[in-house]
């Protein structure tokens, strides 16, 4: 599966952006998002199910972003609203059949990067004024 993500852009802090994952074949995957800021490392941000649609929100991320798909247009979408500066990052998009999740011994979810076996090549998000 080949992901090509876009959606980034330049927004105010408190704005909105919706970023986009177009695959063929990705109505049969798996779906997350991840996120990179500079210096530092990839982390996760929400996750997909295929099978029941089921969605996973990094703690970062919840109660702003919401993850969705579109099978019949082989595309899934992160919402992201409430925008602030530190959610500036290189957003990316990756697929996979198999994905581990995990609960850190802080409670929270973690979802394996290393189970998405496909990845898009990344938009730039920039929250500035």
């Amino acid at each position: 599966v080949q992901l090509q993500a876009s959606g980034g852009g330049l927004v105010q802090p408190g704005g909105s952006l919706r970023l986009s994952c177009a695959a063929s074949g990705l109505q049969y995957e798996n779906i997350g998002w991840f996120r990179q800021a500079p210096g530092l490392e990839r982390e996760w941000v929400s996750y997909m199910r295929r099978s029941d649609g089921g969605a996973l929100y990094a703690d970062s991320a919840k109660g702003r972003f919401n993850i969705s798909r579109d099978d019949a247009k082989n595309t899934a979408f992160l919402q992201m609203r409430d925008l602030k500066p530190e959610d500036t990052a290189i957003y990316y998009c990756a697929a996979g059949l198999d994905i581990r999740v995990t609960l850190s011994s802080n409670g929270s979810l973690r979802v394996d990067p290393l189970s998405f076996s496909s990845w898009g090549q990344g938009t730039l998000v920039t929250v500035s004024s």
